[in-house]
């Protein structure tokens, strides 16, 4: 294999076979978890029933409920757990905070709000006019926390802005109840979407937000190389060349997209965007030009893994996914809090 030629800042190793054997790995796992999350469910569907609906579908219930509940549901996931992963580690790169999230600093609780409004004033909408509202919202508040959290000593650093993330999301948060607290309508139709949710959802939805997705990662994977280098620090990135200020207007878009368009399609699920770059790191110690791939492999993994647990624990009812993503990600965020904010 012929070596990468791209030039990194200094004790910044251009990887090799080890990345890409691993992204091999990685999405091998992911294969396994969508055919585990298509068979498994308040009902379980052998793995031949499942390769038939694909090969002749006869129309019976169980090749119906593959075709047009699991598959969409697993397919959503993995796109929403990538989406939020990815939107994640380019804010800790970016901002080298180790608790940056779109969850934590309010950037999906915006474009929640953004959804609920909507709907409160407008009634049900199309899902792409939800996922424009989504992006409106996450857009506004992503801005709004950035000048808060400007406004303290030393300006944005990543306690003024998780300080300011967690004090903006716990405002829109109550905006948002208050809304669902005065309209009965509005919250039986997205009480379920408003915890995180990959339920009720079919294709045509996900293919209605999807050219969002798939240009917020696009973007994303392109400023691998710019990103690595911000993590060391604006003024060595300026040093090299870099120009900052684009650099950091087009990842605002990327984010704005991605977090966006993910909670457009399964409503705010938290601490995805916080856990996976730290798990990504444990193997990719700096490098965001694999980072941000990992990310989207393992984001997935952690999403679909999540969804399966949420709907067989409790068989045949089922959670909904952020409850799970919360028991894993809360603890995380405290040990996060406690170590490296501290340092």
């Amino acid at each position: 294999m012929a070596k990468a030629t791209t030039t990194l800042p200094k004790g910044i190793k251009n990887p090799q076979i080890s990345p890409l054997l691993g992204l091999f790995i990685g999405i091998i796992i992911l294969l396994i978890s969508l055919v585990f999350s298509v068979t498994l469910g308040a009902a379980d569907i052998p793995l031949r029933t499942i390769l038939e609906s694909f090969i002749i579908s006869d129309g019976s219930y169980d090749h119906l409920v593959i075709q047009t509940v699991r598959l969409p549901r697993s397919l959503i996931g993995i796109f929403v757990g990538s989406a939020l992963a990815v939107a994640g580690a380019l804010m800790q790169g970016l901002t080298r905070n180790p608790l940056a999230d779109p969850g934590i600093l309010g950037i999906e609780s915006g474009a929640a709000l953004a959804v609920v409004a909507t709907i409160f004033v407008f009634g049900s909408s199309s899902a792409s006019v939800l996922t424009i509202v989504a992006l409106l919202g996450a857009g506004a508040t992503a801005m709004l926390v950035y000048c808060l959290g400007s406004l303290g000593r030393g300006g944005a650093t990543p306690l003024n802005l998780t300080v300011a993330g967690a004090a903006l999301t716990a405002l829109i948060s109550s905006l948002t109840t208050a809304i669902l607290i005065v309209s009965q309508r509005t919250l039986d139709e997205i009480r379920f979407w408003l915890a995180g949710s990959l339920s009720v959802r079919d294709i045509n939805i996900l293919l209605q937000v999807l050219p969002f997705v798939v240009i917020g990662l696009i973007v994303a994977f392109a400023l691998g190389r710019q990103i690595t280098t911000m993590s060391l620090g604006e003024d060595v990135a300026k040093g090299l060349g870099q120009q900052t200020a684009w650099i950091k207007i087009i990842t605002a878009i990327s984010v704005v997209l991605l977090a966006g368009s993910s909670v457009a399609l399964a409503g705010p699920i938290g601490f995805i965007g916080l856990v996976v770059p730290h798990m990504v790191r444990f193997f990719i110690k700096a490098d965001y030009r694999w980072i941000l791939p990992y990310s989207a492999i393992v984001g997935a993994v952690l999403v679909l893994i999540a969804d399966i647990v949420a709907r067989v624990l409790l068989k045949p009812q089922e959670l909904p996914v952020g409850v799970m993503t919360a028991l894993l990600g809360a603890p995380f965020f405290v040990y996060l809090a406690k170590s490296k904010v501290r340092k």
